[in-house]
């Protein structure tokens, strides 16, 4: 595992007010968020992780100073870019301390896209594929989880007496439930949203997994999703509540799949499916998971 980190302090402008700056060198660079007088001082580093399978470039985004629970952000088929950075920012000004790796690194370094919004799905499915097919390979989300978990711990922004959290979107709902399982000892809360391949009747299923996860999870369910496999969100609430750990399985009765996601392409009748008003609800209910649950 390596961690090559440099903290730059930001300038402000003229104004007073904090002026968002990036600066890169060959492995670190700094961010300080927050667009209004007052906002918190949000610190964006560039880190490389080491694997059993390589070095995965990835994003550290943090509260300026102090020690937090730490995050993991499992980012959807669109890897690594822009709009999961804005997501971990977001976090950060919550007072947590974020990773979001690139989950496809072992097929090389992110961005694969810098703005998924105009992405065909029809023309780009060769590429999505195989980028997919290098993370769910039997054994590397749990290879990896390990590995970014134990980066996270050995961060001093992290506090280790706080339980870590975990979200992740459409394909990332998986691997959360996969992080979980693998390192159940750490991860206190798990949040999949619009998460893709969560049961199915393989025997490497997430939803198996049940018996592992100690975290208290939430699962926000897209309604494209649920009328394409109904039965999936019972077969979840099911299986949790087997292990003795109830999980929230709610849908979202009016999302597509992908509606917490700023730049995800719209649906083929050009309807959007980025739906602020029901994402700032999700995240809602994930602040309030992450609030119950790290301590």
């Amino acid at each position: 595992m390596a961690d090559d980190t440099k903290d730059h302090k930001d300038n402000e402008s003229s104004s007073g007010l904090p002026r968002r700056d990036f600066v890169m060198s060959v492995a670190a660079g700094l961010a300080a968020a927050g667009a209004a007088s007052g906002s918190p001082k949000i610190v964006e580093t560039e880190v490389e992780i080491k694997t059993p399978d390589g070095t995965c470039d990835a994003a550290f985004i943090h509260p300026a100073s102090g020690s937090h629970a730490g995050v993991l952000i499992w980012p959807d088929a669109f890897g690594l870019r822009p709009s999961m950075r804005e997501m971990a920012k977001r976090l950060a000004a919550e007072g947590y301390s974020v990773l979001v790796p690139n989950p496809f690194y072992r097929m090389g370094k992110a961005p694969f896209w810098t703005d998924a919004s105009s992405v065909d799905f029809a023309k780009e499915r060769g590429k999505i594929g195989p980028l997919m097919g290098s993370v769910n390979a039997a054994g590397n989300a749990e290879k990896d989880a390990v590995a970014y978990i134990a980066f996270l711990d050995a961060q001093k922004q992290v506090n280790k007496k706080k339980k870590i959290g975990t979200q992740g979107y459409c394909m990332g709902g998986a691997l959360v439930m996969r992080t979980a399982a693998t390192v159940p000892a750490r991860v206190g809360a798990g949040g999949s949203f619009h998460g893709g391949g969560l049961v199915s009747d393989k025997p490497d299923s997430p939803h198996l997994l049940a018996p592992k996860i100690k975290a208290k999870m939430y699962f926000g369910v897209a309604m494209s999703d649920d009328k394409q496999q109904p039965d999936a969100k019972d077969k979840l609430k099911a299986a949790f509540i087997a292990a003795s750990n109830p999980a929230e399985v709610e849908v979202y009765s009016t999302c597509f799949h992908g509606w917490c996601v700023p730049d995800m392409p719209k649906q083929a009748d050009g309807t959007p499916t980025y739906d602020k008003a029901e994402a700032d609800r999700a995240w809602g209910k994930l602040l309030v998971l992450y609030k119950g649950s790290l301590a």
